[in-house]
This record gives structure tokens, sequence and C-alpha cells, in this order.
């Protein structure tokens, strides 16, 4: 299994322009809350003073290899192997809870992880079908596609992958199943192609399908909310949240969260005279939603659908 960097590249989308945004005080303490192949966090390095600090994290053990390499030419780089939904409990360690400056989370599936068939993410080349961000943790696409029931794998295609023939497809692989073990990501996308009454121009068939069983097997969106809460928590007045997402599911999460902490409570007695502090506001939004330029995205397709906002704590 090739699992070296040079093999499966990542280009970081936004690169400049989130950091530009999260960077203020280069003395500060900054969280990159997804490490990937350290595109952002060697960017942030490069921007932070001497007495600047980096914690990143990440599932992905190959991820860790590549920061536990950077850290030992940048000791103000410090990785943790885990979700960033767990954030709080790593800055309370370090003693950083709302003292952090800014966070970064960069959403989805690295290229490398999408690129190399061996981790199971992609139809475009035959693997074993595992598509866990962390191999070594939790369950993979194979074994829950093997036990879960029609309607637990309909819903979950369904609501994170937005796939609308759900039903259908998860009838056709439990009954496929019952032939022989799905343990191959060919296998899986010419079932589900099959079950796919009406293919979308210039789309796989299996596209939202294979979205929606990977977000499931990663916790993908309940990381997210998690995430978010945990980083609003950790930020110190002042600091800044960015985040990079790259489908709506994800967005809409972002932006809801965002605009909600932005308003503040909005549900008081009515009649009473109200004052902005009592609104309980906890964060100011910075811009709008950001897009890569359209020289970004000739450079990097796959940076096409990446939304960026940014947000800064309040209180």
């Amino acid at each position: 299994m090739s699992t070296t960097s040079d093999t499966f590249k990542h280009k970081s989308v936004l690169l400049d322009e989130a950091v530009e945004w999260l960077l203020q005080d280069t003395s500060g303490c900054y969280i990159d809350g997804t490490f990937g192949r350290g595109g952002h966090s060697s960017l942030i390095l490069q921007g932070l003073a001497e007495q600047g600090q980096l914690q990143a994290f990440d599932k992905d053990p190959e991820a860790i290899a590549v920061a536990q390499a950077m850290q030992a030419s940048d000791a103000r780089l410090q990785i943790t192997q885990t979700s960033f939904a767990h954030m709080q409990q790593v800055a309370n360690q370090r003693q950083w809870s709302g003292k952090v400056d800014g966070v970064l989370l960069d959403l989805g599936v690295s290229s490398p992880q999408l690129d190399d068939p061996e981790r199971g993410f992609s139809f475009m080349y035959d693997g074993p079908l595992d598509m866990r961000m962390n191999p070594h943790e939790g369950e993979s696409a194979a074994q829950w596609l093997a036990r879960a029931d029609a309607d637990e794998i309909a819903d979950a295609m369904y609501h994170y992958g937005e796939e609308r023939f759900s039903r259908r497809m998860a009838r056709a692989i439990v009954e496929s199943r019952t032939k022989q073990p799905i343990t191959r990501t060919k296998q899986l996308a010419e079932i589900i192609a099959a079950a796919n009454p009406k293919w979308e121009k210039g789309k796989n068939p299996a596209t939202r399908a294979f979205q929606g069983i990977r977000i499931h097997v990663n916790r993908e969106l309940a990381d997210l909310e998690d995430g978010l809460e945990e980083a609003l928590e950790v930020l110190r007045p002042g600091g800044r949240l960015v985040v990079i997402s790259f489908h709506s599911l994800e967005d809409r999460i972002v932006k809801r969260f965002m605009r909600k902490h932005a308003k503040g409570d909005t549900h008081l007695p009515p009649g009473l005279p109200i004052t902005e502090d009592m609104l309980n506001k906890r964060l100011n939004l910075i811009g709008k939603a950001r897009k890569p330029s359209k020289q970004e995205i000739d450079l990097n397709p796959r940076a096409r659908s990446a939304v960026m906002r940014v947000a800064e704590k309040i209180v």
C-alpha cells in the first residue's frame, strides 16, 4: 500500500485566503482542525512568530506521520490523532481554553484519501471498501453495509448524500449481499449504478450514495456540529473561526451555526425593552461567504464546490 504524500498530492483549497483571515496575532496560539497533508499548517507556521503555537488534529494515521515529520523540525507545532470535535479537551490540557486566537476547519476528504484505492473512498478505483478516516478505528463501510438494514442504509444515503433513489439502492445492496459479501468499491459502485434509474449528466451514478456512506461511517456532520461548539468555547474574544466546506450539507450547518450566534437570543419575553447586551451575541460575521477564484478552480477542479465562512468571537 502506497502511503507517501509524494504519491498522492493534496492541494489545500483557499490556502492564502484562509490563513490571511485566520492570523491576527503572530505570537498567538492557533488550531488547525484538519491537518491533512499540512498545507494550511505550513502557511500558518510561516506567518507565526517564534512565540506562536499551532495545535493540529487529524484522524488519519498518514496525516499524523506527515505532521510528526514537520513537528520534528518545528517545535511550535503539536499534533493529536483525534477528531477536531475533541479540541476543547486538548485545549484544556494545554491551558488554552478561551485563549485561542484562531481555529481553522478545512472539511471533507483530502486528495490523498480519495486517490489511494486502498483507502476505499472512491468509486473511480477498485479497492477495499473501507472509507474510514482512521482505518484502525471504528467500523468500515464494508462492515456496516454487511449488517445494517435497508432503512438505515437508505437513510444515510438520503440524508448525507442527498440521493433521491436511496431506497432502491439500499434494497439492491441488501439483496446483493445475500449472494456474496460486498467488500470492494467497484462492486458497490456497480450495484448502486444498476439501481439508479436516472443518471445525472456528467456525474457518476454512485457519487451521492458514496458520499452518504462515507459521511455516516466517519460521523462527519456530527463531528462538525460538535467541533463548531468546541471552537466557540476555546476561542478568545476577538479570535477567528474560519471554516471551508465542500458540500451543501456542511455549509448549511456552518452557516446556521454562525448566524445563530451572530443573532443571539431571539426568544426573549415580548414587550421587554431589549438592549444589545441582553441578546447574548457571541459571534460577528466577517464579510460574506467566499469561493475560490476561477484561476484556482482551473488549477484544482476539486476546489469548485468550496465555500469559506469567517466569524469572530465577541464573548
